[in-house]
């Protein structure tokens, strides 16, 4: 049996293009691009190339682009080199949400170790945060607010636009991790007041250990490598240069095709929603709106989302119960635990998460078989006895 894969928030196939990219540059772009030699000036062309593709996509300057070797990365610079240039300028607070990926909450869990102060604002029962919760927080002593573009789990688009005004307007630097969003949905650092923006490339079908950030003009924050003139000096190490180039590729094939894809996505995962919901007892999460387009993400009540990943995984279909930074915890999702959800039905999720290589027939076949999987676990879980037993006093 072929597997059907649903985890693509967790990391998605290389696209052909970005694939051809990859081996191309690999074999005839070897060059060191720091060298003075023609084979180096190569390199480093190739280099400018992606560059100018990922700016173009953002809507910015091409030297505004660093290249990372990923989200995660991204993520802990931009905050750990922003806190930096506000302790030295007096300010020590720094605001985000609580359904950040882990890049972010440990590293600010870090920051508050080394005498920073920050502030997690809660989000509503469908993951979102508001633009006034963000100006209510902002103090005299904040230098950063970092809220994520799209959640990695419930899918939910946060008003990013809106709050990066208000950061704008009250002169506090505004980041955003952009991981499961760039490639997907419309993302232009210029019209949404954006001043620097995490993103991985494996997350839009190109190499793994390549990402980026943005960083506005500007902004001045620190270096995060010493040790040699790359990305302007601000990240030493040679570059990878065929990795950087298969990600810029895929980045540019997967805009090309954005409004397409979402179109179809959007009328895959909806299938998925309608068909989860005639189940007794069972929800999805985040908002059916700002959603992303390739997500779902549900709970079953009376059952345990391992138990439930491990059944379909027999049935051959991937999927995952949240992030895959965690998937070795057995504690509920911080982020179901953050909209509201209680314990016992946070342990019960399940996140499809769709890309460009699923198809209906696929989809149809996940319909047939979430229903037998679900009624199984819960002939034999004590809790959905319970919850029967209290439904029929």
């Amino acid at each position: 049996m072929n597997k059907i894969y649903m985890d693509n928030a967790a990391t998605t196939a290389l696209s052909e293009k970005a694939l051809d990219a990859v081996i191309t540059k690999t074999k005839e772009v070897y060059g060191n691009p720091s060298s003075m030699h023609t084979i180096g000036h190569e390199s480093a062309h190739v280099l400018v190339d992606a560059r100018n593709m990922v700016a173009e996509v953002l809507n910015c300057s091409p030297d505004e682009v660093y290249f990372t070797s990923g989200g995660s990365e991204a993520d802990n610079w931009a905050l750990k080199a922003a806190a930096a240039y506000g302790k030295a300028k007096g300010k020590t607070h720094l605001i985000t949400t609580t359904i950040e990926h882990h890049a972010i909450l440990h590293t600010m869990k870090e920051l508050e170790k080394q005498g920073f102060t920050v502030t997690y604002l809660p989000v509503d029962s469908e993951g979102l945060v508001t633009a006034k919760q963000v100006e209510e927080a902002i103090t005299d002593e904040t230098i950063l607010v970092s809220v994520m573009f799209a959640n990695n789990e419930i899918g939910t688009v946060e008003p990013i636009k809106e709050i990066g005004a208000v950061c704008h307007e009250k002169k506090v630097w505004f980041h955003t991790d952009a991981v499961q969003a760039l490639g997907h949905i419309k993302v232009d650092v210029q019209e949404m007041n954006i001043d620097m923006l995490s993103a991985s490339g494996h997350k839009f079908n190109g190499p793994k250990g390549v990402g980026l950030l943005y960083i506005k003009k500007g902004i001045r924050i620190g270096n995060l490598i010493e040790g040699g003139a790359q990305e302007r000096g601000k990240r030493a190490g040679t570059e990878n240069v065929p990795g950087i180039y298969g990600m810029a590729v895929a980045l540019k094939d997967s805009v090309e095709i954005m409004d397409e894809e979402n179109a179809r996505l959007t009328k895959l995962c909806g299938k998925i929603m309608d068909s989860i919901l005639t189940l007794p007892h069972t929800r999805i999460n985040g908002s059916r709106t700002n959603r992303l387009p390739g997500n779902v993400n549900a709970c079953f009540e009376g059952i345990e989302g391992e138990s439930l990943l491990m059944l379909l995984d027999a049935a051959g279909i991937c999927g995952s119960s949240g992030s895959a930074c965690t998937s070795g915890s057995l504690d509920p999702s911080h982020v179901l635990l953050a909209i509201g959800l209680p314990h016992e039905i946070a342990h019960g999720s399940l996140r499809l998460s769709l890309g460009r290589f699923n198809t209906e027939e696929e989809v149809d076949y996940v319909i047939k078989t979430i229903p037998g999987i679900v009624e199984r676990l819960r002939d034999m879980s004590p809790v959905w006895e319970d919850i029967m037993e209290e439904e029929n006093k």
